[in-house]
């Protein structure tokens, strides 16, 4: 299971994009609505989450946990308990945590960048404490998958498809979507 968070203010393209391609993988994905039912993206579209954080069950079973960037969504996402909770179990557990654009500021403020490769949207990199901040669209790190903006969202999609289902599912994606 995969649980992927949407605030209001969400970046549509890196969560939408990440969503249709793990889908595509056949990877069971919740969308978790931190504002609600409905998260609407900073560009005004909404989305109907497919669950609400209060029905998230905090024991379940879970390999990764995704925090699409955008503004205010990213800091809508830091501001939640929930998130807060599932972010921490993920990294105790050793579990996969993807974050792009802005939302990565999220996890270094939490202390789980550091020593490790990571990259955000330009203007960021302060908030990624203890992070090797590198030049690059998408960074794998361990169980830390990082990704600097939009123009990043099918190679950060890729990347986390790749990490959950392996290369051969990563390229037939690829080859699928005539990327």
């Amino acid at each position: 299971m995969v649980y992927l968070f949407l605030a209001d203010g969400f970046e549509e393209i890196e969560a939408l994009c990440v969503l249709d391609f793990l889908r595509r993988a056949k990877v069971e994905v919740t969308t978790v609505g931190v504002s609600g039912r409905v998260a609407n993206g900073s560009h005004r579209i909404p989305v109907v989450c497919d669950i609400t954080e209060n029905e998230l069950d905090l024991e379940s079973e879970f390999d990764m946990v995704i925090l699409p960037g955008g503004l205010p969504g990213s800091t809508n996402l830091d501001n939640s308990a929930v998130v807060d909770k599932m972010i921490k179990r993920a990294n105790d557990e050793g579990k996969f945590i993807c974050a792009i654009c802005a939302a990565p500021f999220i996890l270094g403020k939490r202390g789980i960048l550091k020593g490790k490769r990571a990259v955000c949207y330009p203007g960021f990199e302060k908030e990624l404490i203890g992070a090797t901040i590198v030049n690059q669209g998408v960074v794998r790190d361990g169980k830390i998958i990082t990704g600097r903006a939009m123009g990043s969202s099918h190679d950060f999609g890729l990347e986390i498809v790749e990490a959950l289902c392996g290369k051969k599912v990563r390229e037939q994606l690829k080859e699928a979507v005539l990327y």
